[in-house]
């Protein structure tokens, strides 16, 4: 019987490099450099997350303590970098990743959760930030989005990830006059989306492939393509508890709203 084409990445510690889905497969991370681990669960100072993510050279981020990190500020992620949070249950509050004018970025197996402040994000993607693989994460409870992606940032998969107890799930374009977003291209793929309100994701000007995800139970509605957007949707599953719009999106001359509702 032929395995999965997934099964093997746990093998062994780089087996994860290279093996995304979709647009993000050129991503890398930090194949390329040596093992970095995270040995306290302070914010910053030696052996925290904090300072090897700032370290401009390649690095495989592994951690040997398991537990809570309060992010006091955005923690900056630089080129380069896998945060492989497998084997350890690692959860991240206060605050979240920033991934900010860098490009070959891996992140796996973290909790995001309970980030508070103006404009804070699970995971911010902007601006200019390419070739990232976002796999087996769980969000939710942020004050903004739990992922966004603008201003230029592309070539993105995220995959197997859990969503939950949250509003503004997903954003994928900045705004309606922000053209610059026309380059982005998003795959997400075997994700969760339970019981969050709406934009599972949201789309401007952005190409975004949507495959083998399940959304259930939200409360505006699931999928909004709007803004010269292209969502291919393909074998997801939708279930609403009561008749709810399942895909909303706007028409491009007359901006006019036109959604589907299922029952």
């Amino acid at each position: 019987m032929a395995s999965l084409p997934y099964a093997d990445v746990d093998s062994s510690l780089r087996s994860l490099a290279g093996r995304a889905e979709g647009f993000g497969r050129l991503s890398v991370g930090g194949l390329n450099g040596p093992v970095y681990r995270v040995t306290t669960l302070s914010d910053d100072g030696p052996g925290s997350l904090r300072e090897g993510c700032r370290r401009k050279e390649p690095l495989w981020i592994v951690f040997e303590v398991s537990g809570v990190i309060h992010l006091s500020s955005y923690l900056s992620v630089s080129s380069y970098k896998t945060i492989d949070g497998r084997g350890q249950r690692i959860k991240l509050t206060g605050k979240g990743l920033r991934l900010k004018e860098c490009e070959h970025i891996i992140i796996c197996n973290l909790e995001f959760e309970g980030g508070r402040g103006h404009d804070v994000d699970g995971i911010q993607i902007k601006p200019n930030a390419r070739h990232i693989w976002i796999d087996r994460c769980s969000l939710r409870d942020y004050d903004d989005g739990l992922i966004d992606i603008t201003r230029q940032s592309t070539d993105i998969t995220i995959s197997r990830c859990y969503f939950t107890q949250h509003d503004k799930t997903m954003l994928i374009g900045a705004d309606p006059s922000h053209i610059g977003d026309r380059c982005i291209r998003v795959t997400i793929h075997h994700c969760f989306f339970d019981g969050t309100r709406q934009r599972h994701p949201r789309v401007r000007f952005g190409k975004v492939h949507l495959y083998n995800n399940y959304t259930r139970n939200w409360g505006i509605y699931a999928v909004c393509a709007s803004v010269e957007s292209q969502i291919y949707s393909q074998c997801n599953i939708y279930e609403a508890r009561q008749k709810k719009k399942t895909f909303e999106y706007y028409t491009e001359k007359t901006r006019m709203c036109r959604t589907i509702i299922i029952q």
